[in-house]
């Protein structure tokens, strides 16, 4: 089992390009199935979500050739409907983005439980629903059954706005008869990204972006070349790492657009950064001061689905203003589990008090100190390394196998930019 070992307390300097965005790349890995021509994804982020994703559609029978470390080609030409294996999609909760494709190609789909995160209830229900007014039939034994003779497009309101339901019924309806209207469907960037990439193998949809995405049935789609967006997520980690530990930081390959709701919540928190072109400048020397509202109250930090401030960075934004001067409350909306890492960051130090399992008050500065610490999901995990390259002292992390699903040559890009951190074994 690997682990990492940091010593923190040390400003960074440096340049680091940001990869491309997970939440992009596996939906679009999935809409290869749709097309028996090659598709080739760039930008393609190498971490272990995307390695199971492309092993879980190798055993289908595609043909997936790497034309370089973040360049691949896949052809689904001799695609096979069989059973998808259990244990590789209890690791990934992504692989519930096979079932519209499967079921738009073959008719049916036999689907084990996916799984991913445990950030609290993930529930699938708003997918099957969509199955449903599309025609299909489900079935709940030892896996999901799905079953369509033929789908066909409905005016859907989507019970909530989730990412992966929208990007299954997108890709479900490109195939379907007739027309599909989704109500109420989620327009994060990566979903606008996924459909952009759709509609070049010849999907009809508009409203992209919007949550409103009306879609027009072809008989076929075609090959295409796409390019997977930067990761905003990664963009914000590293926003936050630099503003924590005094440093200055130049993070490039960045699409700006997808900061404007980064920059004004990070704001509250006194984290000032530059957006020049693709590239985004972080300045050392920041005096972090939690703004408080003009009535003079305690601040609110919450999320919420997009363009609201992203859950993902819930837990890096708790981290920040443990190192900011003044009170702040983070009211997360969406998961009941996010907020348990806490007890890492009280135990280095911070003056955090967890109010119920959606809710922390946070009052700093405070000083951090190394510690001993498990990533218990992909961003605590990443927030609990920027806590220990603040922190004074050597920290140990363990679990990171939770970290690389998400962050890509991770150390690496750290310690190019002056972070003490290893990689070890044991």
């Amino acid at each position: 089992m690997q682990k990492f070992l940091i010593e923190g307390g040390f400003s960074l300097k440096g340049s680091v390009s940001v990869s491309g965005n997970k939440n992009e790349a596996l939906p679009a890995i999935a809409a290869c199935l749709l097309t028996d021509e090659t598709v080739i994804l760039q930008n393609v982020p190498r971490i272990g979500d995307v390695e199971i994703m492309l092993s879980i559609i190798d055993e289908l029978g595609a043909e997936i050739p790497e034309i370089s470390s973040n360049e691949i080609s896949i052809s689904c030409k001799n695609l096979k409907n069989i059973e998808l294996e259990k244990k590789k999609c209890a690791a990934l909760r992504a692989s519930i983005l096979l079932a519209g494709h499967l079921l738009a190609r073959f008719g049916s789909v036999k689907l084990p439980p996916p799984g991913g995160d445990v950030i609290g209830r993930r529930r699938l229900d708003t997918h099957f629903l969509i199955f449903q007014e599309l025609g299909a039939k489900i079935k709940l034994e030892n896996n999901y059954i799905i079953q369509s003779n033929e789908l066909v497009g409905k005016d859907i309101f989507l019970d909530e706005p989730s990412v992966t339901a929208t990007e299954n019924a997108l890709m479900a309806a490109v195939l379907a008869k007739g027309k599909t209207i989704l109500r109420n469907a989620a327009c994060e960037p990566h979903v606008s990204g996924l459909a952009n990439m759709l509609v070049s193998m010849g999907a009809q949809i508009t409203g992209i972006g919007t949550n409103i995405l009306k879609i027009e049935g072809v008989n076929k789609l075609s090959g295409t070349e796409h390019t997977i967006g930067s990761d905003y997520l990664e963009i914000g980690s590293l926003i936050s790492l630099a503003a924590v530990t005094n440093s200055e930081i130049k993070i490039k390959n960045v699409d700006t657009f997808d900061l404007n709701v980064i920059e004004s919540t990070y704001r509250k928190l006194g984290i000032q950064f530059q957006i020049l072109n693709n590239e985004v400048y972080v300045p050392a020397g920041q005096k972090l001061e939690i703004q408080s509202d003009f009535s003079g109250d305690i601040p609110k930090i919450y999320d919420g689905p997009w363009p609201a401030f992203p859950s993902d960075l819930m837990s890096i934004s708790i981290v920040s203003a443990t190192q900011a001067n003044g009170t702040v409350l983070f009211f997360e909306k969406m998961y009941e589990s996010r907020m348990f890492f806490v007890d890492y960051l009280i135990s280095m130090g911070a003056s955090i008090v967890l109010c119920d399992p959606h809710r922390v008050v946070v009052v700093g500065p405070s000083q951090l100190y190394g510690s001993k610490m498990q990533s218990p999901d992909i961003r605590a995990g990443m927030a609990l390394i920027i806590a220990a390259l603040c922190a004074k002292g050597e920290s140990t992390i363990y679990n990171i196998k939770q970290i690389d699903r998400g962050y890509e040559n991770l150390e690496e890009k750290l310690q190019s930019i002056g972070a003490k951190i290893r990689r070890v074994s044991g």
